[in-house]
Order: structure tokens, then sequence, then C-alpha cells
């Protein structure tokens, strides 16, 4: 059973950076895709970013292309999205998640495994 657990989250003002981070476990192979999503209060849930874990072949989001940056490191089972010049709109809970199949989606219902989230509140 593949577990997924963010963390890093916290308070920053607007113009500011932060990175968090997702711990994977339990990956058995190279072919998952993994994502990041977020959700604000009295809001869907939104696609961030994902990468392909073997490859490492990455999709953005369209309001956070040039501003984040996804990443992974195999050895040590990680994932992180660098968020860049963060603005008060990126406020939400910010979810790690993985899809036991290759291809990359934005699609929140194709992804099979989440996290318990991690806050980001970007002060103005």
């Amino acid at each position: 059973q593949v577990q997924l657990a963010e963390s890093g989250g916290g308070l920053v003002q607007a113009g500011g950076s932060l990175r968090i981070s997702c711990a994977a476990s339990a990956l058995t192979n190279n072919r998952y895709a993994m994502g990041w999503f977020r959700q604000a209060p009295g809001k869907a849930r939104e696609f961030v970013a994902a990468i392909h874990w073997g490859g490492g072949t990455t999709m953005y989001g369209d309001s956070v292309r040039g501003r984040f940056t996804i990443s992974r490191d195999n050895a040590r089972n990680t994932v992180w999205l660098q968020m860049n010049n963060l603005k008060p709109d990126d406020t939400a809970v910010y979810y790690c998640a993985a899809r036991d199949e290759s291809l990359l989606s934005r699609e929140r219902s194709l992804y099979d495994y989440w996290g318990q989230g991690t806050q980001v509140t970007v002060s103005s």
C-alpha cells in the first residue's frame, strides 16, 4: 500500500518562496505518476503539478506555471514542490497524490493514493 506524507507547509508573505515535500513509501516500480493538488476553503481541489516517477516528465496547472517547480528524488522517495513568487491566491491545503499509471493527469479522480495535506498560507 502506497503511503504519502506531506511536510513543509507554513506561513509566508506574498512574493516569498516555500518548498513542500512528499515522502512516499511502497512505490514498487517506476511507473507511478506523482501529483500535487490544492484546495482552498469553499473551492474544489485543483491540479497544481505532476511528475513521472521514472522519467521525470512534468506537467503544470495554468495558475502556477512559471512560478512552481515539481521535482523528485527516487533514491530518497521524495517529491518536492518549490513555490516561488507566492500570491495570496495560492493559500490552500496542498495534497500529494500518486497514480499507479505512467501517464500524467490533471484529473484528481485518476489518482489512487493521497496524503493528508499540508497548509500553505500566503499573507498579503
